[in-house]
C-alpha cells in the first residue's frame, strides 16, 4: 500500500532569500503505484512572476523562471529523474545516470498534466505525473521550486539544502523517503 499523502513545507536557500513570498508548501499524494499528484501552494500569489500560458509541451530551460520540481531517486543506484513543471503549462522530464551526469530526456508514456488556480492569497500549481518510467521499489524524493517574484527577485526553495550555492541535484535534497509499495 502506498502512503496516501504528505504535506510538506519547502525552505528558501539562505543565500537567496525571497523578498515578498513567505511560503511554498507542497502536498504529495500517490494516487496509485504509477501516479503522483503534486500541489504547490505559493503565498502570497500576487508577488509571483508567472510565465505566460503556453501549449503543454516538453520544453527545456523552465527552471530559469518560476518552476516547480520533483526529483526521484530509485533505491539501489546513483541514477535519478527530474521533472520541471511550469505555470505556463510546459514541462520537462530528464533522466540522469548520477549526480548531474548522463542527462537525457526521460521518455514518458503520459505527459504531466498541470493546472493552476488561486486559493485565497495562494497561487496553486497542481500537477499529475505518471511514474511508469521509474523502476518500482523504494524511492528518495526531492521537492523544490524556483520562485521568481514580480520585481525580479529569485529564490530557491527545497525540502533540504546542502551547504554552498543552491543545488537541487545534490543528494542532500532527496530528503523524503518512500518505501516500496506493499504488494498485498
Amino acid at each position: 500500500m502506498f502512503p496516501l499523502a504528505h504535506a510538506l513545507s519547502l525552505a528558501p536557500h539562505p543565500d537567496t532569500p525571497p523578498r515578498s513570498v513567505r511560503s511554498v508548501d507542497v502536498e504529495l499524494s500517490m494516487t496509485d503505484a504509477e501516479r503522483v499528484l503534486l500541489t504547490f501552494y505559493i503565498a502570497p500569489g500576487e508577488a509571483l512572476a508567472v510565465p505566460d500560458p503556453a501549449s503543454p509541451a516538453r520544453t527545456d530551460g523552465l527552471w530559469q523562471r518560476t518552476c516547480c520540481e520533483l526529483f526521484l531517486k530509485p533505491g539501489g543506484g546513483d541514477g535519478y529523474v527530474e521533472f520541471n513543471l511550469s505555470p505556463s503549462g510546459q514541462w520537462a522530464a530528464y533522466a540522469f545516470d548520477g549526480y548531474r551526469a548522463g542527462m537525457r530526456n526521460l521518455e514518458l508514456l503520459i505527459e504531466p498534466h498541470i493546472e493552476l488556480e488561486r486559493q485565497g492569497e495562494s497561487f496553486v500549481l497542481e500537477a499529475e505525473v505518471d511514474l511508469a518510467a521509474i523502476p518500482a521499489g523504494p524511492v528518495a524524493i526531492g521537492l523544490s521550486a524556483v520562485i521568481e517574484e514580480t520585481d525580479g527577485t529569485k529564490s530557491y526553495w527545497a525540502l533540504n539544502h546542502p551547504p554552498g550555492k543552491p543545488d537541487f541535484h545534490h543528494p542532500d535534497c532527496f530528503a523524503l523517503e518512500l518505501p516500496a509499495p506493499d504488494a498485498s
